[in-house]
């Protein structure tokens, strides 16, 4: 059964994820204890040859492996090459549980399209909705061991009444050497087809909707199927799982603790702090994080397993059948009262609050992030000016170094040297520019375009040492 722990991070509260870490069900040291014991243990067994078993001679020559080993380990890129594997098997298990077939939009389609309150009628809807619910329990037998373990023969199948001996014997005929999760959808469409001929579903558009509503829930399955053949190629499982077996393979000898050598001017001293640490905690750590994140890419690289956080594709089933069968039948033409609503007077609807959230009322709604923007109190800068292309030159946006290698226009006034701390320059552009092309009446505001840049023009020479 999945693990949900929703509620427990429903709010931001000091040491929030604390209370997550005494859990066990679906935790980091249910999968990863027996690894890490083991570690542990061949360390221990490491360590006490060290500092027991071996001569002077044979510890010399084992402090020169252990450097080695040392050394070694830090070549192996491991932090790039096993994160971006987990970000593609993360995102790879989101992938494949929206892929899983849910009819909620097909039973809707069916119940609005199918009309007859009639056993016809009611035969049609069922039969067309559990055909649908057929389709998807055949291809979750073929990804998911919990479904085949509960349908682990065609027998189980019609049992559960999702089919019928009838529909067994023409699914059975057919001779195909690919899986037949597809055969269902194809019953659906003939027959929703015949219902058209019947006049039960009243015109082509309804039967078209219908139709598209059925593509693409057979897409999903076909998707969720096709998630199952093509896997994470195995050459990157195989580097990744290398790469993390050959670092913590290196790490168990060179992260032992080794005497240095008298008259080894390599080799410092020790100084205050360099313990003999029996116990390698940095170590562990490092085994603990790097380790768990390749257990946690080992359980979600295919959640249609038995692992805890595996999908629960069998209660899916339960819930699927369950919901559509009660949308097209019991629901179906089964209306409340059409009755005037609360605020049928009201032009402004407005819903009650609680005592714990009255206080959300005293929020200003969000209007915008320039709502409350206070713009310039001068009238110049919010005036609006016409004016032609031609005649108002745009700003360059070229630096003025660039500009005396490419020798092309102006330089930008935003970043120029000159005007650096300028506070009462005329400004090269208005708050407001509105071009569009000159017309009969524009040359009072041609002639107030000109006087500004002259004025500018004037301030800049001014400015120049």
């Amino acid at each position: 059964m999945t693990v949900s722990y929703t509620l427990k991070v429903a709010e931001a509260r000091f040491g929030g994820f604390s209370s997550l870490l005494l859990r066990w069900r679906g935790s980091i040291y249910k999968l990863l204890y027996k690894e890490f014991l083991l570690f542990i243990i061949l360390y221990a067994l490491l360590s006490i040859t060290y500092r027991l078993l071996l001569t002077q001679e044979q510890r010399h020559v084992y402090a020169q492996v252990a450097r080695y080993c040392n050394r070694s380990a830090e070549l192996i890129p491991l932090s790039f090459v096993l994160g971006f594997y987990v970000t593609l098997v993360v995102n790879r298990w989101w992938a494949q549980y929206t892929s899983i077939p849910l009819p909620d939009q097909l039973m809707c389609v069916i119940s609005a399209s199918v009309h007859g309150v009639d056993h016809r009628g009611r035969l049609l809807r069922r039969t067309l909705i559990r055909y649908a619910n057929l389709a998807s329990v055949l291809v979750l037998r073929s990804v998911s061991t919990r479904v085949l373990k509960r349908f682990p023969t065609m027998d189980h199948v019609v049992d559960a009444g999702f089919m019928s001996q009838e529909e067994r014997k023409k699914f059975e005929s057919l001779k195909s050497d690919f899986n037949k999760y597809w055969v269902p959808c194809v019953w659906f469409t003939n027959l929703a087809a015949q219902a058209r001929k019947e006049g039960r579903i009243r015109d082509d558009i309804a039967l078209c909707l219908l139709l598209d509503e059925l593509n693409k829930y057979r897409a999903k399955c076909s998707l969720l199927f096709h998630y199952d053949w093509i896997s994470i190629p195995l050459v990157y499982t195989q580097v990744v799982t290398i790469a993390v077996y050959s670092f913590f393979g290196l790490s168990l000898v060179g992260r032992q603790f080794v005497e240095p050598e008298k008259g080894d001017a390599q080799e410092p001293a020790p100084v205050l702090g360099d313990l003999d640490m029996y116990v390698p905690l940095t170590t562990l750590l490092q085994f603990f994080f790097y380790a768990g994140w390749l257990k946690v890419a080992e359980q979600i690289i295919n959640p249609f397993g038995e692992d805890d956080d595996d999908f629960e594709t069998n209660q899916l089933i339960d819930r699927n059948l369950q919901v559509s069968l009660l949308s097209v039948d019991d629901m179906y033409q089964n209306l409340p009262l059409a009755e005037k609503d609360p605020y049928w007077d009201e032009d402004l609807a407005q819903p009650p609050y609680t005592v714990a959230t009255v206080s959300e009322t005293l929020r200003p709604s969000f209007l915008g992030s320039t709502f409350n923007l206070r713009m310039s109190d001068e009238q110049d800068q919010s005036m609006q000016v016409e004016a032609s292309p031609g005649s108002v030159q745009r700003p360059s946006t070229q630096t003025p170094l660039l500009s005396r290698f490419l020798g092309a226009g102006a330089p930008s006034p935003a970043i120029s040297l000159r005007n650096f701390g300028r506070s009462r320059a005329v400004p090269r552009t208005p708050h407001l520019l509105r071009f569009r092309d000159v017309e009969v009446g524009d040359s009072e505001a041609v002639d107030c375009i000109e006087e500004e840049e002259a004025a500018t023009e004037s301030v800049d020479k001014a400015l120049e040492p």
